[in-house]
C-alpha cells in the first residue's frame, strides 16, 4: 500500500492512503475530531483490504483552519469532501461514511443531511453520538452533566485536545461539578469555553433519527450493552429505511472490544476491522439480503442471538428495605458512582430487593420501573437504578433510568421510568436491588426542586418524596427457553 499523503480539501487537513495495484478504489471516509494521525492503523487496514482510506481532521480540530463548532457543520463539510474523493483518478466512485462517536456523528450526517449527489454508497456508525441534544439529555430532558462536562472540558472551544481536563480539576477541586451554576463551570476549569453554555439550550433530541427512516443506503450499526449511546444505536437500526440495516451489540462500553465489560468473556473478541470490511464490500456490490438483521450478545454468557430477539415481560417479588418516605437533598445527592448504601440516618432513597434467584435468568430487551408516587415539589427528577448484588455481596450496576416530572405537589401520580435495554445472564443466588432516589450526581445535573432550570440554577430546595411501595414494580424482558443462538460474522454478512 502507498504511504499516507496530507492534503487540503476545502481547506481542511485529510490524510488518503490507497493500496497497492493500479485502481480505482472504493473510498472509506472517517471525519474526526480527535486527530486524524490516530486512524493511521484504521487506515492501513481499510488500505491492506482494497479501501482508499480518507482521514480529515473536522473544521477548527488539529491541522484544519475555521472554528470548532461541534454538531454545526458536518453535513456541509463532510459532502465536499465526498465530492471531491468522487472526481479523484484514483476513486471508483463508491464511498463508505465510517466513524465511531463523533465520528459516527459525522458519517451519520453526511448520510441523512448532506446533499443527494454527496451521499454515501454504505454507512459504518459504530457508538455513534446522534447530536449535541441526544448526548446531553436523557430523553425526558434530564441533564447528563458528567459526561458532558468531561468531554467539553477535553475538546471544547480548542484545537487540540486534554483528555483528562476534567480528572485534573477533579483533583485539586472535588466538589467542582457542585458548584452553581453549572455555566460558570469553564471559569472554574481556567479556560474560555463560550460554547458550553449554548450545548443545554439543545432540547431537540432524536433529529437524525427521524431522518433514519428516508436513508437510502445500508448501515452497519455497532454499539455496546455498556455504552452511554446503546439506546440510540438500537434506535437508529430500528429506523433506518435503507436496504438493509444490520446491528452488531457486545458487552462493550463506549471503547468497544477495546473497553470490555465484566459480563464480556473470550467469544466476544470480534475482529471489527474484518468485520467491517466484509460488510462494506458485500454492501457496496449490492450483495447484502434485504431488511434488518445482526447480532447480540448476551452478556454473561457465551450465546449470541439474532439482532431483535426480546425476552417476555417478568415482574418479580419486590420486598420494601427502606425509604419508603424520603427526601431528595439536592446538598447531597444520591452519588452514580457509589453503589454503597446508606444503612442508618434520613433515607435518601426508596430502597427494594427481590429474594435470591433460584435459577440463573436471561434478561434481553427493554426493562422499565412502574411506580406510584408525589413530591412535595412542583418540578422533581425520579431515578431508578437497578443493581445485581452477587451471593458473594459484590454489587454491579445493571442500569439507570430517569424522568422530570411536573406533578401537583404532594398528590400521588403514576409513571414509569424505562431503565433502557438489557442484554445480561444473571447468576442463581444473585438479588436484585432497585432503589428510587431523587438524585444520581454527578452522572446528572442535580433538579433544584425550584422550578428553575438546574443548568443556570443558584438556589437548591430539599423535596419530600412518597413511594407507595406496594405498588412498585419492576419489568423486565426475561427469556423463557434458550433461543437458537447465532453467529454474529455470519448474521452482519448475510
Amino acid at each position: 500500500m502507498t504511504t499516507p499523503r496530507t492534503v487540503a480539501v476545502d481547506g481542511l487537513a485529510t490524510d488518503v492512503r490507497l493500496p497497492d495495484g493500479e485502481g480505482p478504489f472504493p473510498a472509506v471516509l472517517v471525519r474526526t475530531p480527535y486527530d486524524r494521525r490516530r486512524h493511521r492503523a484504521e487506515s492501513r487496514g481499510w488500505a491492506r483490504r482494497g479501501f482508499a482510506a480518507v482521514v480529515q481532521d473536522v473544521r477548527g480540530r488539529h491541522a484544519s483552519p475555521g472554528q470548532w463548532r461541534p454538531y454545526a457543520t458536518e453535513a456541509a463539510d463532510g459532502a465536499a469532501t465526498a465530492r471531491w474523493i468522487r472526481r479523484q483518478p484514483w476513486s471508483d466512485g463508491r464511498l463508505v461514511a465510517a466513524g465511531a462517536s463523533y465520528a459516527g456523528h459525522c458519517a451519520l450526517a453526511l448520510a441523512l443531511d448532506g446533499p443527494e449527489d454527496a451521499r454515501p454508497d454504505a454507512v459504518v456508525a459504530a457508538v455513534p453520538a446522534p447530536g449535541a441534544a441526544d448526548t446531553a439529555r436523557e430523553p425526558s430532558g434530564v441533564e447528563r452533566l458528567a459526561a458532558r462536562a468531561g468531554w467539553w472540558a477535553a475538546h471544547g472551544d480548542r484545537r487540540d485536545s486534554d483528555e483528562h481536563a476534567l480528572g485534573k480539576a477533579l483533583a485539586t477541586d472535588p466538589g467542582l461539578l457542585t458548584h452553581l451554576p453549572l455555566t460558570g463551570l469553564p471559569a472554574r476549569l481556567g479556560r474560555d469555553l463560550p460554547s458550553w453554555p449554548g450545548l443545554w439550550r439543545h432540547r431537540e433530541r432524536g433529529r437524525l433519527a427521524a431522518r433514519a427512516a428516508g436513508a437510502g443506503m445500508p448501515l452497519l450499526a455497532v454499539g455496546g450493552h455498556h455504552d452511554h449511546f446503546a439506546e440510540d444505536t438500537l434506535d437508529l437500526w430500528r429506523r433506518w429505511g435503507g436496504p438493509s440495516a444490520r446491528l452488531l451489540m457486545g458487552p462493550w462500553g463506549h471503547g468497544l472490544v477495546a473497553e470490555p465489560g465484566a459480563d464480556a468473556g473470550p467469544e466476544h473478541r470480534v475482529s471489527l476491522g474484518e468485520l467491517y470490511a466484509g460488510w462494506a464490500r458485500l454492501a457496496l456490490a449490492g450483495r447484502l439480503a434485504p431488511g434488518r438483521g445482526g447480532a447480540l450478545a448476551l452478556g454473561g454468557s457465551t450465546l449470541w442471538l439474532p439482532a431483535g430477539t426480546e425476552g417476555e415481560p417478568y415482574t418479580p417479588a419486590l420486598r420494601t428495605l427502606r425509604g419508603a418516605s424520603f427526601t431528595a437533598e439536592p446538598d447531597r445527592p444520591v452519588p452514580s458512582d457509589d453503589l454503597t448504601v446508606p444503612a442508618d440516618g434520613t433515607p435518601d432513597r426508596c430502597l427494594l430487593a427481590t429474594p435470591p434467584l433460584p435459577r440463573p435468568l436471561d434478561v434481553l430487551g427493554p426493562a422499565e420501573v412502574r411506580l406510584r408516587a408525589s413530591a412535595d415539589t412542583a418540578c422533581a427528577d425520579w431515578f431508578a437504578r437497578l443493581v445485581a448484588v452477587r451471593s458473594d455481596g459484590v454489587a454491579e450496576r445493571l442500569a439507570v433510568g430517569a424522568v422530570r416530572r411536573a406533578d401537583h405537589p404532594a398528590r400521588a401520580a403514576e409513571f414509569t421510568v424505562p431503565l433502557g435495554p438489557l442484554a445480561r445472564r444473571l447468576t442463581a443466588g444473585t438479588r436484585l436491588r432497585l432503589e428510587i432516589a431523587g438524585h444520581h450526581f454527578p452522572a446528572h445535573a442535580r433538579n433544584p426542586h425550584t422550578g428553575d432550570d438546574p443548568v443556570t440554577a443558584t438556589r437548591l430546595l430539599a423535596s419530600r418524596r412518597d413511594v407507595d411501595a406496594a405498588a412498585v414494580a419492576l419489568r423486565l424482558p426475561v427469556l423463557r427457553s434458550r433461543p437458537t443462538p447465532t453467529d454474529p460474522v455470519q448474521e452482519i454478512l448475510r
